[in-house]
């Protein structure tokens, strides 16, 4: 997530047809024909029976909601089952505020601007806890984003969704990002992203958007419409191997750095590695109603790249394979901190956690064992079978 994936149509009830016969025929033919006025009893049977057909019609449409419903528990989203298997919103926030107030300090971080976000479950988690808080969603998959909006939004209240903003369109060119409307039919308007001078107490508690009032949702753009400046800008489920050139890494790394407030500001990005992340590795983890699998291809040490696939196993024993596919470059954390610096951060840290051994876990627990092993700051660290890192670039 956050990244695009293979995707899945839904398939959605076809609008009624209204072919094999125009009104202006039926008209033509009424006209023709004599006319007779019914009585009443004939008044009371039509009327009967189109409360009849108003019922009939009314359980068909139960019955065929109940289907959905049975299908979706049958087969879920892989939008879904990524969230349950892959995220942990909570934890990530946890970490998030610790980092601000550590290397920033002085306010709480009230804005958070989360890139290759999918169906951004972080941005929804992030509004809960405080109502001055406020989201910003960036991802290129249009459907993962409006998948969100039909299923995490709804959860946050109307207050909640009024504090978020999600955009469709490419990290590396975020002035052509367009807004996702809450509104499923009205999903893409025309709106920019890097509008962010600083603003850090105009935003009207209403909205995270800023509106000429003689404009509309239409034709909001940078001259009308502006964004608070982001306290935090993170980028998760290893989302930067996406990016496989080193000029679009740092180009990246600028775009985030003008985005962030100039009072201060972090943006946190995590990558993992270790000896087992350079070789054909194949983990799975047990969920109650489905089983996760990560399958990573053979490495290319050239290019330092491999394919990554994920999978889910049902209960009901139907499979979702490569779910969701990605070819990746897996950045080295020199690498990625020599982009930061060069992109105009000023400090980059590294919190990194070693992970169980994968040739013991390979059929149990996998990458995403451990995870009551907490995140230490490093400054070295020996190299391992596996491991997790939090990189944080600072701006003051």
């Amino acid at each position: 997530m956050g990244k695009p994936g293979k995707k899945q149509t839904h398939r959605r009830p076809k609008p009624r047809a209204f072919y094999g016969g125009s009104d202006e025929d039926e008209y033509q033919q009424q006209a023709t024909s004599e006319i007779t006025i019914p009585s009443s009893d004939e008044e009371k049977e039509s009327e009967k029976l189109n409360d009849d057909d108003q019922e009939q019609e009314q359980e068909q449409e139960q019955e065929q909601e109940q289907e959905q419903e049975e299908q979706s528990i049958l087969c879920p989203s892989k939008f879904l089952l990524y969230q349950q298997s892959v995220q942990s919103p909570k934890g990530d926030i946890s970490y998030l505020q610790k980092f601000f107030l550590m290397f920033v300090g002085g306010r709480s971080p009230l804005h958070l601007q989360e890139d290759f976000c999918g169906t951004a479950l972080l941005c929804t988690e992030w509004l809960r806890s405080d109502t001055r808080r406020t989201a910003v969603g960036v991802d290129l998959d249009l459907e993962a984003l409006a998948w969100c909006l039909e299923n995490n939004v709804d959860k946050i209240g109307v207050d909640g969704c009024s504090r978020m903003s999600l955009f469709h369109g490419n990290v590396l060119q975020p002035l052509n990002a367009k807004l996702v409307k809450n509104k499923p039919l009205d999903l893409i308007t025309n709106i920019t992203l890097d509008d962010c001078e600083e603003h850090p107490e105009t935003v009207a508690p209403e909205s995270t958007l800023l509106l000429d009032p003689n404009s509309s949702m239409d034709d909001a753009t940078k001259r009308n419409c502006s964004l608070p400046a982001r306290d935090i800008v993170c980028a998760f489920n290893y989302s930067c191997c996406c990016l496989h050139r080193r000029a679009d890494l740092i180009l990246y790394f600028r775009h985030v750095l003008d985005t962030l407030s100039q009072r201060g500001g972090i943006f946190v990005m995590d990558i993992y590695g270790g000896t087992s992340s350079e070789r054909k590795l194949r983990l799975q983890r047990r969920f109650p109603n489905f089983t996760y699998v990560w399958e990573q291809a053979e490495f290319d040490i050239i290019h330092r790249t491999t394919r990554i696939s994920l999978h889910f196993h049902l209960q009901n024993r139907k499979k979702l394979r490569h779910a969701f596919s990605y070819n990746w470059r897996l950045w080295s954390l020199p690498e990625i901190k020599d982009c930061l610096e060069e992109a105009g951060f000023q400090s980059v840290h590294f919190w990194i956690r070693p992970m169980p051994d994968t040739g013991e876990m390979r059929t149990s627990e996998g990458f995403y064992a451990g995870r009551d092993i907490k995140y230490e700051e490093m400054s070295t660290f020996q190299q391992d079978d596996a491991w997790n890192a939090y990189i944080i670039g600072v701006v003051k």
